[in-house]
C-alpha cells in the first residue's frame, strides 16, 4: 500500500464514526422531545443490567431465580421499549449507534484482518490519485467503436481487423466477467494506435467499479517503482505493486534496457507468476521484436504465461485526428 493511504484511510474510518455519533446525539435529543418515554425505559434497563452484572458475582440466597426475574424483566422492558418506538413511526434500532460496516463496527479491522470494506476504500483513494482516474473517464466500453477497425482481410492475417477485435473484446468481457476465478494474464502487442491500451483501460474501469484494485504503470513508471523498491526498501510500494488485483504495465520495450531493468524486471514478473496475481502487458513489438530485445527467461514466462492478443489494423488515432479536421 502506498505510504500514506493507511493514515488517510484510517481517519475516514474516525470521520464515519464521529458522524455516526453525532447522528445518534441528535436522534435522541429528538426522541427526548418527542417520546420521552423511551427514553425512562432506556435508563431503567441500564438499572436492571448493572444489577445483573452486580448479582452474578453476590452470594445471596436464589441466585439463579434472582437473574432470571432481572432477564425477564430487562427483556420485557426492551420489548416495551421496542414497541413504543415502532408505534410512533420510529425503526426498532432508532436509538442504537448505526454502522456502516457491521462487519468491523467501521474501524476497518477484524480481530487484526483488514475488513473487506478496507479494500474498498483503498480503492477508491488509489483509483482518485492515479492516472487511471482521468483516463478511463474517456477510455471506457461506453467508448468503444468497432468502426474504427476494418472489415476487409489485411496482408498475411487470416481474419479482418474488426473480427479480429470483436474476438479480443469478447473474450476481455468474460475475463472481467470471470475475473474472481481466472489466474489468466494478457500480453496485447500489434502495432502502435490499434487499441490496446484502451482495451486495457475499458477492462480496468469495469473492475474498479466492481471494487477491484486495479494499478496501471507505464513500464518507465515500473522500472522507477522496483528502483525505489530496491534501493530505499519501499515495502509499502511493493505490496501494492504485487499484490494488487490487477496490474496493467504499458508500453513494455520503451524503456532503458540495462542489466538493472532485466534482472529486477524478471524477478518482479516470476514473483507476480509464483503468486498468480493477475496482469495486462501491452507492447507495439512483435513476439520476434520482444524475443531479441529481452532475455530468454523474460520472453519464455510472457509467451508461457500470457494469452497472447495480437492487435491490427488502421492507427485509431490518426483516424480520429483526421476525422476532427474534417
Amino acid at each position: 500500500m502506498i505510504n500514506g493511504y493507511q493514515s488517510e484511510i484510517l481517519k475516514i474510518y474516525e470521520s464515519i464514526r464521529e458522524e455516526e455519533e453525532k447522528a445518534l446525539k441528535e436522534r435522541r435529543n429528538k426522541i427526548e422531545i418527542s417520546l420521552p418515554e423511551v427514553l425512562n425505559l432506556e435508563r431503567a434497563i441500564g438499572k436492571l443490567c448493572i444489577e445483573l452484572s452486580i448479582s452474578a458475582f453476590k452470594d445471596i440466597e436464589n441466585r439463579e431465580k434472582h437473574l432470571e426475574t432481572l432477564r425477564r424483566q430487562i427483556t420485557d422492558l426492551r420489548v416495551q421499549k421496542s414497541e413504543l418506538l415502532v408505534s410512533h413511526g420510529y425503526t426498532v434500532d432508532y436509538l442504537d449507534l448505526h454502522y456502516r460496516c457491521p462487519k468491523c463496527k467501521d474501524t476497518g479491522f477484524i480481530t487484526r484482518e483488514r475488513c473487506s470494506c478496507y479494500k474498498q476504500k483503498l480503492v477508491q483513494i488509489h483509483y482518485r490519485d492515479s492516472d487511471l482516474n482521468e483516463l478511463i473517464k474517456t477510455n471506457n466500453f461506453d467508448n468503444f467503436n468497432f468502426e474504427y477497425y476494418s472489415s476487409r482481410r489485411e496482408g498475411d492475417e487470416h481474419e479482418s481487423p474488426r473480427k479480429n477485435i470483436e474476438k479480443i473484446s469478447s473474450k476481455c468481457m468474460n475475463y472481467i466477467k470471470e475475473f474472481n476465478f481466472t489466474k489468466e494474464n494478457f500480453l496485447f502487442f500489434g502495432s502502435s494506435g490499434t487499441g490496446k491500451t484502451f482495451l486495457s483501460n475499458c477492462i480496468a474501469k469495469e473492475l474498479l467499479d466492481k471494487g477491484y484494485l486495479v494499478v496501471y504503470r507505464t513500464v518507465e513508471e515500473l522500472v522507477s517503482n522496483l528502483k525505489k523498491i530496491k534501493f530505499e526498501n519501499d515495502d509499502s510500494l511493493e505490496e501494492l505493486l504485487i499484490n494488487c488485483d490487477l496490474l496493467i504495465i504499458d508500453d513494455l520495450g520503451t524503456e532503458q534496457i540495462n542489466e538493472f531493468s532485466k534482472t529486477e524486471f524478471f524477478n518482479f514478473l516470476n514473483k507476480k507468476l509464483l503468486k498468480e496475481k493477475k496482469m495486462i502487458i501491452s507492447t507495439n513489438y512483435t513476439l520476434e521484436q520482444l524475443m531479441r530485445r529481452y532475455s530468454e527467461r523474460i520472453y519464455s514466462r510472457l509467451l508461457g504465461n500470457f494469452s497472447l492478443c495480437k492487435f491490427y489494423g488502421d492507427d485509431i488515432r490518426i483516424k480520429k485526428n483526421l476525422s476532427k479536421a474534417r
